[in-house]
């Protein structure tokens, strides 16, 4: 088995705020992340896939193929966005890191050959990354 990995970067804001906490508790959970009017990263999103290299074309999956899914179905809607306004399918969703990373998979799942999709890695900072592997 072989893991294929592409990555790509984008640039967004957000805000951590959960409607079902109070305001004093959004600010003990979500500390200066709760800023009102949200707060920025550069983002790093790796895309695993794994499978058995193709004999005839020695890949598992064109990385063509794969930046075209990557960009059309998350970064193009995701890139110079404020999430928490701007991303129809995010609407509701808490942007933390680990929901961003469900939510992507969801949105890749799609377009991927079936089975083939691994592992999704979203890095907000140096020091801070989710990942996810589908339920």
């Amino acid at each position: 088995m072989v893991y294929l990995t592409r990555r790509v970067t984008f640039s967004a804001a957000h805000r951590l705020w959960s409607h079902a906490l109070s305001d004093e508790e959004n600010q003990v959970v979500y500390d200066k992340c709760a800023n009102p009017n949200g707060h920025g990263h550069n983002y790093i999103l790796e895309v695993t896939v794994r499978g058995t290299p193709d004999p005839q074309t020695g890949m598992v999956m064109n990385l063509t193929d794969m930046k075209k899914i990557m960009n059309e179905q998350v970064v193009d809607w995701v890139d110079h966005k404020h999430l928490n306004y701007d991303v129809p399918w995010l609407e509701g969703v808490i942007p933390t890191a680990e929901m961003l990373a469900m939510k992507f998979w969801e949105r890749l799942e799609r377009d991927f050959p079936a089975g083939l999709l691994y592992e999704v890695v979203l890095h907000e900072t140096e020091n801070n990354r989710a990942s996810y592997r589908g339920e």
